[in-house]
């Protein structure tokens, strides 16, 4: 159904948004996966550069000789693969290494109460750090300042979510306000 509304959308004009759609440990394991997405982007005509799907680390270590083929393929049709919620799992740095991912997104939780003293931002520092060594995208979840989006933008973070820019959004209530309701984008540090 996401997929549809995505499709929809644009077929109403209003400007492409990638979509994420979080995976569970048993959708994750099974062998079917891949033939469903296939299935569901061909029956929807999304384009897979328009998908995006979430993992969190503790999903994404468990057999991780099934996992990571399975991730390989779905990748290598275009598809992006998020570790999501990321921090807060027990990952080994290691076996992050070896998973076919495209981006690490900070958990809110990190975003929550951050003050100048918190000790919050060193974590999100490291992590900003890391995901730039292994030349990953950085999304920070849950950012309601401008204060967190300015320390977001020096760490060279490009991709937020959060109130900040809009509170979540009903379909029907996109779809009424047409072109309106874009999305904000964030590209080089500057709101769009």
């Amino acid at each position: 159904m996401a997929c549809q509304q995505c499709v929809k959308w644009q077929q109403q004009g209003l400007p492409p948004v990638r979509l994420a759609v979080n995976l569970s440990m048993r959708q994750l394991q099974d062998k079917q996966l891949v033939p469903m997405v296939q299935q569901i982007l061909q029956k929807t005509g999304l384009h897979p550069r328009y998908l995006e799907l979430e993992i969190t680390e503790s999903i994404a270590m468990h057999r991780l000789d099934a996992v990571i083929p399975r991730l390989q393929t779905l990748q290598a049709m275009g598809i992006q693969i998020s570790i999501d919620d990321f921090g807060t799992g027990y990952s080994s740095l290691s076996c992050l290494q070896l998973l076919p991912i495209n981006s690490l997104k900070i958990d809110q939780s990190f975003m929550r109460n951050m003050t100048d003293s918190s000790s919050h931002m060193p974590i999100v520092t490291a992590i900003a750090a890391m995901a730039h060594s292994l030349q990953l995208s950085l999304v920070a979840e849950g950012v309601e300042t401008a204060k967190q989006l300015a320390f977001l933008r020096s760490l060279g973070c490009l991709t937020v979510q959060g109130y900040f820019f809009s509170k979540p959004v009903p379909a029907d209530e996109r779809e009424a306000a047409g072109g309106q309701l874009a999305l904000p984008v964030l590209i080089a540090g500057f709101v769009l």
